[in-house]
């Protein structure tokens, strides 16, 4: 196989030009530096006059310092008489310090590139002018141009490295007070009033007090997962092992669908809405959530809207009350054995849920209507007079409503739908006894 050829590096026109002219050339350029500098910043502020003016220790603007050493340095490459090589070290610092402006004041770099790029004209004019009375020859004076451009390339990189230095600590500020203005709207209100104080947070970080608010809080996929994006309305601190996020007016049109999309990949628990003054009831609720789903004691692997768990919310959570509510309201039970009693415990749920007779309570558990006669005479057996009191009933259904929730109980065959807003539609025919 044949050796490919060695690379070839172009020659420089400036080896051709005779040392004299090229020191000629560099001497008048660099005197007249001050005045291309001046002239360069003067058509600056003519164009861009928004740009502030930032005096160095001496008094004199920096900009025009910076411009000046720019086209010094430039100048004094011109002693190796070799743009080929590669273009001069641009000069650290100024322009630096004019991305980090830019980034500061929030503005683009897209002005200061146009900024830089009149600069390269101005000088060039300047540099073909000296050209001509020195007598460079056009090749060279194209070589320049070319070498000018890349230079103003590493102006622009310097001021990229300054704009993104800029943003970033802008970035973090501004997490910082939004990690600040989360921890007072989520703190219980002891005394006080704080409503000034959050009206100053939020102002800090433009963020507009809502009147309603929701809280979620978020269960990573991992450790280092992407943070989701919820758009800056919703306010994301990733801080806490598990994240929280505060979305506000939860029920404006789109709101639950955008969030939707954001949060994909994402599991945990968005509170109910709530006045914004009472933002942490809606954080208790979320993180109640949470902790039922880390039980698989609701649908995990998604972001959970409360408003539509309601009833496991409020059933499963005060498990010692519920509890020690079973242990009397179901006291009748405890002698029938395990698998009856769970029988008689789903026959007498399905039938406090319709209060139908056993026809209709039979379809709910897919077994036959003699069958459920036969478990609503035990039941008036085993509990008497008392499942006729309302107060009675009411306790019971919730207790096995519960259970049902918790697994210890059957679902039945034709259990009612649930609906778009989280709620069981329920029939109730009017028969309130069992047969």
């Amino acid at each position: 196989m044949a050796a490919r050829p060695a690379a070839v590096t172009a020659r420089s026109a400036w080896h051709d030009v005779p040392r004299l002219q090229v020191r000629r050339f560099a001497a008048i350029a660099m005197a007249e530096a001050p005045a291309l500098a001046e002239e360069i910043l003067g058509e600056i502020r003519r164009e861009y006059p928004h740009l502030p003016v930032v005096l160095d220790e001496n008094g004199e603007p920096m900009a025009l310092v910076g411009i000046r050493r720019a086209i010094e340095v430039f100048v004094q490459h011109l002693e190796h008489a070799d743009y080929s090589t590669g273009r001069p070290t641009v000069p650290p610092g100024v322009f630096q310090d004019f991305g980090r402006g830019e980034g500061r004041g929030g503005r683009t770099l897209d002005s200061l590139q146009a900024i830089y790029r009149m600069g390269v004209r101005l000088a060039w004019r300047r540099f073909a002018d000296i050209g001509q009375r020195v007598e460079i020859p056009p090749p060279a004076m194209y070589e320049l141009v070319d070498a000018g451009y890349e230079y103003l390339d590493g102006l622009v990189d310097q001021s990229v490295r300054g704009y993104a230095e800029a943003a970033a600590r802008q970035a973090g500020e501004r997490l910082r007070l939004q990690r600040r203005l989360m921890e007072l709207l989520l703190a219980e209100r002891h005394r006080g009033d704080p409503a000034d104080a959050l009206a100053e947070r939020a102002a800090r970080i433009g963020w507009q007090l809502p009147e309603k608010v929701a809280v979620g809080v978020l269960l990573r996929p991992a450790r280092e997962a992407v943070a989701p994006a919820v758009g800056q309305g919703v306010l994301l601190d990733l801080e806490y092992e598990q994240p929280r996020m505060v979305v506000p007016e939860p029920d404006a049109a789109g709101r639950g669908e955008l969030l939707h999309r954001a949060l994909g990949g994402w599991a945990g628990a968005i509170g109910p809405p709530v006045p914004l003054a009472d933002a942490a009831k809606s954080l208790r609720w979320a993180e109640a959530a949470v902790r039922l789903m880390e039980r698989r004691l609701l649908p995990a692997g998604e972001v959970l809207f409360c408003t539509e768990h309601t009833e496991a919310l409020v059933l499963l959570q005060p498990e010692e009350l519920i509890d020690d509510l079973a242990l009397r309201c179901l006291a009748p039970l405890a002698h029938c054995g395990p698998t009856h009693g769970r029988r008689l415990a789903e026959t007498l749920l399905a039938w406090l849920e319709t209060r139908g007779g056993a026809p209709e309570v039979a379809a709910r558990l897919g077994v036959h209507p003699q069958t459920v006669r036969y478990r609503l005479r035990q039941i008036r057996e085993l509990w008497g007079d008392e499942i006729d009191d309302p107060d009675r009933r009411f306790e019971l259904e919730l207790v096995l409503r519960a259970q049902r929730l918790r697994g210890e109980l059957g679902r039945g065959r034709t259990q009612p739908r649930r609906a778009p807003t989280g709620r069981r539609a329920r029939s109730r025919p009017t028969t309130t006894r069992p047969e």
